[in-house]
């Protein structure tokens, strides 16, 4: 299974989701990207790498890029970090496109680049992926 998580620079909350998942389910095909475009190649923002450096989960080698409408076809499911994301996501689908996006928690995950909670991020996180996983587990098709 192809998934990738999306936030909106790609800098904090997506790259994190990649980064848990892939210490989760080192088996899936991972990437996270941003909707919008200021951080393209950039890496992850420094304190979500330390936050989740000290979790044991390494983002060092990953860097920032945008989101395109070629990623409907790239992925088997998109996992938006909140609702604004989830719609300008929305907004780039292709027609007839029916990959799945959905949000990866029950509400908005905080953006801790604006919060500076980045632990509380990645608690949440860590628990959605865990469901996310549990999710995918059980579905007949995978």
């Amino acid at each position: 299974m192809r998934i990738l998580f999306v936030c909106l620079g790609n800098i904090c909350r997506s790259p994190a989701a990649e980064g848990v998942m892939r210490q989760l389910a080192p088996a899936l095909t991972l990437d996270s990207a941003g909707t919008g475009g200021w951080h393209v190649g950039d890496p992850p923002y420094g304190p979500m790498q330390a936050a989740a450096s000290a979790r044991g989960i390494d983002l060092s080698t990953l860097h920032a890029r945008q989101f395109s409408a070629a990623d409907f076809d790239a992925f088997d499911l998109i996992i938006a970090m909140d609702a604004q994301n989830k719609a300008d996501i929305m907004r780039l689908r292709p027609p007839g496109n029916t990959t799945p996006v959905r949000l990866l928690a029950d509400s908005d995950v905080p953006d801790p680049y604006y919060t500076r909670d980045f632990d509380g991020a990645l608690d949440m996180i860590e628990a959605a992926a865990r469901r996310l996983l549990a999710d995918i587990s059980a579905s007949p098709t995978h």
